[in-house]
């Protein structure tokens, strides 16, 4: 493991909190309409979406060539997507979904990254 996107990362952060904390630091945002608060409330989710899609339908060769992949990793993010909308905790669902792969990758069901 390297350390090396550890500077990244943080330039990251910096870069996104600002989106991410608007309805902390703006007064009112309570008294944005409806749509645009739930809309405001699932940008995230969102965006965790689109990376997981990513990661999960999308695996590199040692050459570094990409190829489309279907494994256990597709049934983690279902169980994840299943729990957020049954419980309404993106925690819940992506503690469920590591616990699921984890258990799967321990048993030899699923090979590691």
């Amino acid at each position: 493991m390297s350390a090396v996107l550890v500077p990244l990362a943080l330039l990251m952060g910096l870069v996104t909190y600002p989106a991410r904390a608007l309805p902390l630091l703006v007064p009112g945002m309570q008294r944005l309409p409806a749509t645009v608060q739930l809309y405001l409330r699932l940008v995230g989710p969102a965006v965790l979406a689109a990376l997981a899609a990513v990661n999960v339908m999308i695996v590199l060769d040692a050459e570094r060539h990409s190829s489309f992949h279907v494994g256990a990793e597709w049934l983690a993010v279902g169980l994840c997507v299943g729990v957020v909308a049954w419980r309404k905790n993106l925690f819940l669902g992506l503690l469920a979904a590591v616990t699921l792969l984890a258990v799967a990758r321990a048993a030899g069901l699923a090979a590691l990254p």
